[in-house]
């Protein structure tokens, strides 16, 4: 059951798989999170990745599908320091070797995550494998650096719903949720406020207006938000957009709004992935513990200063996790309000674009 995890420096790392066995590449990156592993698991935002968790022990309250924050797990692979095999909760379904089993996803015990955390902080994310046992490792090692990275791929599409979905919800307002790889809170926080319709990641501008929408979400979704397919569809809606209904975007979200308005994004060294991110609203001078996911930022110098100010900035780097247009109803978050996992300190964001929808 041993196998390796091979990074684009030739760096490799044996250990057990315990999850499906075959062969797998992505982008190695590390989750701070404690808890939350079946959330981060099935996050679409770490779609074309191999997550890594630094917490030592992952597993050991199991598996409860009612968690999943997406119908399957999107991650290429799992890397942890120790897999528990016997987890014990009373919502346990299944163990996380059988969750993962069960999605043909790849995982290895056994790596020195700190070693591997700190080497990534160091030199940055890279590409990296997961492989069996049976690989010849310097071929692997080969593969892994001429392989073309993920985010070259529209990673958006790839996770994006097919169809127009709907959920029934509180009130009488309808939001359209952008699916550019929408987490489930995301829905579940706006359906206590509105009738939620989910919309591809390439609807067109008419397509949502047409729904007749109060307000619209630009969802979380993984990859390049400059992407060329991307500016060509979702950017180019949300520009359309503006001015015509209030809008609201959460990560990725946040850097479409930034692309519609001439700014620019920039990948972060190893961005930001776990539920312990102080952001502090420049508004208030709260700091508030946030939930993130994200590999690029807004570049704060790109924004229109005429147009939008910059309301929250990260403690821990300084990069914009916040903005707000200063005439339209328009704003952006790069954190998760929605948490899951992570701390609820920020749900008044959705409060906050409730009260900005028509009619409110």
């Amino acid at each position: 059951m041993e196998g390796s995890l091979v990074l684009e420096d030739g760096t490799a790392i044996r250990g057990a798989f315990f999850g499906a066995r075959r062969k797998v590449f992505g982008e190695l990156v590390f989750n701070t999170n404690m808890t939350g592993y079946t959330e981060a698991l099935t996050d679409p935002s770490y779609h074309g990745q191999i997550l890594m968790m630094t917490y030592p022990l992952i597993g050991n309250y199991g598996v409860d599908p009612e968690s999943m924050e997406s119908e399957t797990i999107q991650p290429t692979g799992f890397v942890v320091k120790e897999a528990c095999a016997v987890p014990s909760h009373p919502k346990s379904a299944l163990s996380l070797a059988d969750f993962l089993k069960a999605h043909e996803t790849p995982a290895m015990e056994g790596a020195d995550t700190r070693a591997l955390t700190i080497k990534i902080r160091s030199k940055g994310t890279m590409k990296a494998a997961l492989v069996p046992a049976t690989e010849h490792l310097e071929t692997v090692a080969r593969e892994v650096r001429t392989a073309p990275h993920p985010e070259t791929r529209n990673l958006v599409a790839e996770v994006s719903c097919r169809e127009v979905e709907r959920y029934p919800g509180v009130g009488k307002r309808t939001i359209v949720v952008v699916d550019c790889g929408v987490k489930r809170n995301i829905i579940r926080e706006a359906q206590r406020y509105a009738d939620v319709i989910r919309v591809p990641f390439n609807a067109t501008s008419d397509d949502i207006l047409g729904l007749k929408p109060d307000g619209v979400i630009l969802s979380n979704g993984p990859g390049d938000p400059a992407h060329p397919e991307i500016l060509a569809t979702s950017v180019k809606a949300t520009k359309e957009l503006a001015g015509r209904t209030p809008i609201l975007g959460i990560c990725l979200g946040h850097q479409l709004l930034a692309l519609a308005f001439g700014g620019t994004t920039f990948k972060l060294k190893f961005g930001h992935r776990g539920g312990n991110q102080p952001v502090k609203d420049l508004r208030t001078g709260r700091v508030h513990i946030t939930s993130q996911n994200h590999g690029f930022a807004v570049d704060a110098d790109s924004l229109p200063s005429s147009e939008f100010e910059v309301t929250h900035l990260n403690l821990n780097d300084g990069t914009v996790e916040g903005m707000a247009h200063r005439e339209l109803p328009i704003f952006s978050v790069q954190y998760h309000p929605e948490a899951r996992p992570g701390p609820w300190d920020n749900e008044y964001i959705f409060r906050d674009f409730v009260a900005e929808l028509k009619g409110a």
